[in-house]
């Protein structure tokens, strides 16, 4: 059976960029950049997005549209035992997607909330005590929130609904998801920049600290954003690749989505900044003190802040119904992308039918969601996503580079890439692919290894970070069976020394 395509270069360009745009975009960078010395910040930023960010983003397009594979198959065709690094990469963005979704159905809540801006009178007491009611700790999970797991089911029928018809439908898709949140940004970002105090934010964000260069944690946490907000070591742009034809042109499609996520980045930190400006001056506070990054931004501060906006209730509706409508078409994107993924190495390896799979998956993700959902959920998600979105991430990127720069051969890719692109890659790829970002990586996994022993996460009990942690363990375990399940397809294991633009399967 032939492989699906992109329906038009632009439904891949869009997919891509919607996936690698998501919430973090809107939340975690703003604080990288004011906790990592401002408009300072930008100088290792732009270094890592050149130096590791586009090179290993332009590695996975090209082995995903070379092989035509998805992330288990094509690492596989490199060498068989490396096929166990991509399961790695789907299975954790699998997981992900369980608490991922969960906070999905959060703002499909406050989207809610927002007619009437229900959080008005104290929004940490409505997030924590009225909408979570939050339990003690971990240790009690307490009962089902249904407005959550409403929310939660939700967005689990908004994506197989998006991935049901595959590229066709995830390309009608990104048509909307990924202009939507742009003009919204725009639209708040104009908006706040017009409030009194919006100064105030915008200088806390984007004045430089130079001297914030000098330490070595700015430039790794500086590489870490760009790895993290890139979806890369996923799975997800090598399956997304993988549905191009051989001869797509790879380094434009890489510079255009790695910049477009970066300028999305930028434009939510002006929306997102120059309101918290606007809310520091009206409670006489600096910004320093209302500054959040995470969960704490989108669902207490914001909220804060909206409902501090002039013009009455309805104005104050209008804004968050536009900022939490941004959320959603951001999130969305990289929730369905991230199912793909995991869809993509299972129709490769084992011959599942797609809407079979999908509602499986979804309905089996939706259970194990509901962990997410309970009273106690909010801890849980917070100590998974902590091993998960770091550690497990940052050691299959690791071994995605050696396998890719070293196993392969990065010259052999990067002729490949130019055989194909328009703009030409030079040495700096080789470099960047074999020593940069493995060492990089490296560092930045190491520093928080150590950084972990010395302060256990967020003061949470020990027996629950080694639940936690245990999935560091569980997860390449159960990569490595799925690795040695045969597969159905007799070219699954044919070995690729070098990547054409001739042949394909």
């Amino acid at each position: 059976m032939a492989r699906e395509k992109w329906t038009s270069r632009w439904a891949f360009v869009l997919a891509a960029i919607g996936s690698a745009a998501g919430l973090g975009n809107a939340w975690r960078f703003p604080y990288m950049a004011y906790s990592n010395g401002g408009g300072a910040f930008y100088v290792p930023y732009f270094v890592a997005l050149f130096l590791a960010g586009i090179p290993l983003l332009m590695a996975e397009f090209a082995i995903g549209q070379g092989l035509q594979s998805s992330a288990p198959k094509s690492l596989g065709k490199i060498r068989k035992g490396a096929e166990f690094v991509g399961w790695w990469a789907v299975i954790t963005g699998a997981l992900i997607t369980f608490y991922y979704n969960v906070i999905m159905g959060y703002i499909f809540n406050y989207l809610y909330y927002s007619f009437g801006v229900a959080w008005k009178e104290d929004t940490s007491n409505f997030f924590f005590n009225k909408f979570l009611q939050i339990s003690s700790g971990p240790g009690e999970l307490g009962g089902l929130r249904w407005p959550i797991v409403i929310g939660l089911a939700l967005t689990w029928l908004w994506i197989y609904f998006i991935l049901r018809k595959g590229t066709q439908s995830v390309g009608k898709t990104v048509i909307w998801t990924v202009p939507l949140p742009v003009i919204l940004l725009l639209v708040l970002g104009i908006r706040g920049i017009t409030l009194e105090g919006a100064s105030q934010g915008l200088n806390y964000l984007f004045e430089p600290n130079f001297a914030k260069l000098a330490q070595p944690s700015v430039w790794a946490n500086a590489f870490g954003q760009i790895f993290f907000s890139l979806s890369l070591a996923f799975g997800i742009m090598i399956a997304y690749g993988s549905y191009n034809n051989k001869k797509s042109d790879i380094a434009n499609n890489t510079i255009i989505t790695a910049l477009a996520n970066s300028a999305t980045s930028y434009l939510a930190g002006i929306a997102v900044f120059s309101v918290l400006g606007y809310m520091a001056f009206q409670i006489n506070s600096p910004v320093s003190e209302v500054a959040k990054g995470g969960i704490g931004l989108a669902f207490v501060v914001y909220p804060k802040a909206i409902s501090l906006f002039p013009g009455g209730v309805f104005i104050q509706s209008i804004i968050g119904i536009a900022f939490f409508v941004m959320l959603l078409t951001l999130g969305i994107d990289s929730a369905f992308s991230l199912v793909e993924a995991v869809e993509a190495a299972n129709e490769d390896k084992f011959k599942v039918n797609k809407k079979a799979f999908l509602t499986g998956f979804s309905i089996f993700g939706f259970i194990c969601g509901l962990l997410f959902a309970t009273q106690g959920g909010l801890y849980w998600l917070d100590i998974v996503d902590h091993f998960l979105g770091i550690y497990a991430l940052l050691i299959v990127g690791i071994l995605e580079a050696i396998v890719i720069g070293w196993v392969l051969g990065a010259e052999n890719l990067r002729e490949y890439i130019n055989s194909v692109s328009e703009i030409k890659v030079g040495k700096w790829f080789n470099f960047s692919l074999k020593f940069i970002i493995p060492i990089v990586l490296m560092f930045i996994l190491i520093t928080n290894l150590i950084d972990e022993i010395k302060n256990p996460y967020e003061g949470y009990p020990i027996w629950a970070l080694l639940i936690g942690a245990s999935l560091l363990v569980i997860t390449p375990i159960v990569a490595i069976v799925l690795s040695k399940i045969p597969s159905k397809d007799k070219n699954y294991y044919k070995r690729v020394e070098k990547i054409t633009v001739e042949g394909g399967e």
